[in-house]
Parts: structure tokens; C-alpha cells; sequence
């Protein structure tokens, strides 16, 4: 079935199923669970039957993260409710503006593991009167992923140490791009918006909003300068002009069509499996300026859940310390519970496929620099409308020098202010 079909079948089976009515009234050996596509949510599912065999997860992957999202808002506005939902980070702020219709994990004891995670991360998913909505299952600490055979086609390095000193910051970047695509004719990175924007965006100390949780986007100089790297990057000729996670930019991957990509710890397995025959080719640098994160997920609770003991058994169960050490092991989710960073099993990590490239010290390490910003309700909206113009210049010849402007107009359009 076909992504579409898939959230079609989800978004009417909420519509015209009778609501879950007051939350419980299950039978508390079963739960219904949303996740979105492509994280293989499959395999965590799994690993909890192994511990806990008696219980039956009904697993349905909705579709991407944001249609995920759509349907659970469809679903909370009188549809039939999962009893557990993945949500993506950047998704969550508008579902924690509603905190009535998810269950304060604090009735089922997240005040006796709320220490277990990363503060800033655990920060996001508590509303305004201290409901805890959500329980991190991931973090995106960044690093830069790169092939070696076509770095040293261009006579530049190829080892992780001096490729990161190509690129202590975003100009330094794109000026490396210039010189491998001047030496080699082909496109040095996937696209300019996520792998340079989204990135710079990200390790500022404020982005779409203030401190106060006041729309800042129009006006906070730290997205200007993002968003005008994003327009150089776009205007350098250095991109393959490959959106990410479209049909062209996985086969661009696997066919050598760019050379660098922005690489949280969950992009790994699509490179791996959209690219299986460049295994051994690819390395991790660091990330320029040399922090980043990209991503991450919360599971929550909604308030009609018919078996929310059960659901919340699956978030102790899968999301303590070491679950999120054994999945990190097995999958390279990085682990948002801070306590593992110095497990053996995480600092002595290498990955194979990325020349034994030290997963486990490289991606915590790019989260040492971050400060925290606060995320709302309409970041999503506000991020789409800035990549989406970045990306008219890049593959629309869209102006340059009206592209802000143009962003800002469709931004307050699409959130009236």
C-alpha cells in the first residue's frame, strides 16, 4: 500500500470509528500504536514482545512524521485514539499547547525517570503547567557524512580529522565545495537546505521563537545569517539539487551523485540501506561548527487511550537507560538518556559501514555545544516556508535577493502573524 493509502485508510478509520470514550476500559494485555514510517519501529516492537510475550502491540505505521501528526489531530478531535503515539520533536510543540488531550505521564510515575533524560530534551514535552507529555526516545546529534574514493578524486583529504578541518563553520564549507566541484565537475552536497540552513539554524541559541515564547523568526538576526548560508550554498553550484528523502535524492545516493550529507545518528540507516554497495566508501566529520542536532522523538499517551497502563509499560520498558543503550547498539538512535555516554558499549562504537567511523564518542560529542531554544507550535510551518525558499533558488531559479522576503510573506500567511 502506498504511503497516501496508508494515512487515507488511518485518517477515516479515525473519523468513523466510535471514540475511545474515558480513557482505560482495555484489557491491558494489548495496546494500539502509531508510529511513523522508516525508523523501523518494527524492531523495538519486537525486542518487547522478547521481554514481554503475553502483550500484543498493534503496530501501524501511519506514514513520514508529519502526516503521523495529521492523523493524530484528527484522531483527537473525536476520532478513535491510539493508546501510544510516536511524535517527532519538532511536531510536538502544538500537541503540548493542548495538554488536555494527552495523559500527564506523572499519574503513571515519569517523575521517577524524568532524571534519566538529556534536561533540554525532556524540557520540550512539558507543558506550561508542568504536565509531562512525552517521553524522549531519541536525540539527532550531527556529524557530516562523506565519501572517501570521491574525496580523493578531488585531491582533498580523505581521513575524519583533516576532512573536519576543511570545515570549521558553514563559509568554510561551502568554499570546500567549490573546490570539489570546480576540481571534479559533479555536485559536492545533497541540497542547501537541510544539509546547510537546517543545520545552522539549529545551533543558534534562539530560533523561531524568544525566550518568552515570542515569534522572533522575521527578526532574530541568527536565522537571517542561516537562511543567507542556505541562499550561498544554493547560488554556489555545489548541490545535487536532491531534496532530502525524495525518490531522486536516495537514488542520487546510492548512484555517487554527491559527495557530503548532513548525517544525524538516524540517518545512517538510510544511507546503509537506500546505498548497500558504497559500504566502506563513506566517513563521519564533524559537523561545522561542530555541534548540531537534527531530530528526535517523543512517545506519548493520548488522553481516550483504552489501555494507557499497558502503553506506559512499553515507554518504561523500551525508553530506560539501557534500552536506549541496546537500540543505539543495534540501530545507531542516539540515546537521549545522558547516563550511558560513557557506557563501553556506546564510546567503543564504531560503524562498519562508515569506516569504522566512532559513532559512539562522534555523536555525543556534537551535542556538547548546544543551547537550548524553545520550539513552538508553529516551528514546523515556519522551517518549511525557509527551506521551501532556499530551495526555489536552488532548483527553480528563484531570486536571491527576494527570497527572505518571500519566505516571511508565505510564513505569515500560512500562520497569520
Amino acid at each position: 500500500m502506498k504511503l497516501r493509502a496508508i494515512v487515507a485508510a488511518v485518517l477515516l478509520t479515525a473519523a468513523c470509528s466510535p471514540g475511545g470514550g474515558a480513557g482505560g476500559g482495555g484489557d491491558g494485555k494489548s495496546f494500539e500504536f502509531w508510529s511513523f514510517s522508516a525508523i523501523n519501529q518494527k524492531a523495538s516492537v519486537e525486542a518487547y514482545k522478547q521481554k514481554r510475550p503475553e502483550v500484543e502491540v498493534k503496530l501501524t505505521e501511519v506514514g513520514n512524521a508529519q502526516e503521523t501528526a495529521q492523523a493524530l489531530t484528527t484522531a483527537l478531535a473525536g476520532g478513535k485514539v491510539p493508546d501510544l503515539v510516536l511524535i517527532q520533536g519538532d511536531d510536538l510543540p502544538k500537541f503540548v499547547e493542548q495538554p488536555q488531550n494527552f495523559v500527564d505521564l506523572k499519574t503513571l510515575g515519569a517523575d521517577d525517570i524524568k532524571g534519566d533524560y538529556l534536561d533540554w530534551v525532556m524540557a520540550q514535552s512539558v507543558a506550561k503547567d508542568g504536565q509531562i507529555l512525552g517521553i524522549p526516545t531519541d536525540v539527532g546529534g550531527m556529524a557530516m557524512a562523506y565519501r572517501t574514493d570521491l574525496f580523493a578524486e578531488a585531491g582533498l583529504p580523505t581521513d575524519r580529522e583533516s576532512v573536519g578541518k576543511l570545515w570549521p563553520d558553514w563559509d568554510a564549507f561551502i568554499e570546500t565545495g567549490k573546490r570539489y566541484t570546480e576540481k571534479t565537475g559533479k555536485p559536492f552536497v545533497d541540497n542547501a537546505a537541510t544539509s546547510v540552513f537546517y543545520q545552522a539554524v539549529n545551533q543558534g541559541t534562539q530560533k523561531y521563537y524568544d525566550d518568552k515564547r515570542e515569534l522572533v523568526y522575521s527578526t532574530n538576526p541568527q536565522v537571517r545569517v542561516a537562511f543567507d548560508l542556505g541562499v550561498k550554498a544554493a547560488q554556489a553550484g555545489i548541490t545535487a539539487k536532491q531534496s532530502s528523502f525524495a525518490e531522486g535524492w536516495s537514488a542520487a545516493m546510492a548512484q555517487s551523485g554527491f559527495a557530503v550529507l548532513a548525517a544525524p545518528s538516524w540517518m545512517l540507516n538510510s544511507i546503509r540501506s537506500n546505498a548497500p554497495a558504497t559500504a566502506g566508501k563513506w566517513d563521519l566529520a564533524a559537523v561545522p561548527g561542530r555541534s548540531g542536532n537534527w531530530g528526535g522523538s517523543y512517545l506519548a499517551i493520548p488522553a481516550r487511550a483504552k489501555n494507557p497502563q499497558a502503553a506506559w509499560d512499553y515507554i518504561r520498558t523500551m525508553q530506560s537507560p539501557q534500552s536506549q543503550l541496546d537500540h543505539f547498539v543495534t540501530s545507531g538512535a542516539l540515546p537521549t538518556t545522558p547516563s550511558v555516554y560513557q557506557d563501553p558499549k556506546l564510546t567503543a562504537r564504531t560503524e562498519p559501514f562508515f569506516s569504522d567511523a566512532p559513532i559512539g564518542t562522534l555523536y555525543p560529542q556534537s551535542l556538547l555545544g548546544l543551547k537550548p531554544f524553545y520550539i513552538g507550535p508553529d516551528s514546523t510551518t515556519i522551517g518549511t516556508e525557509f527551506l521551501n525558499a532556499i530551495t526555489n533558488v536552488e532548483q527553480n531559479n528563484g531570486n536571491p535577493a527576494t527570497a527572505w522576503d518571500d519566505a516571511v510573506r508565505n510564513i505569515k500567511t500560512a500562520i497569520g502573524k
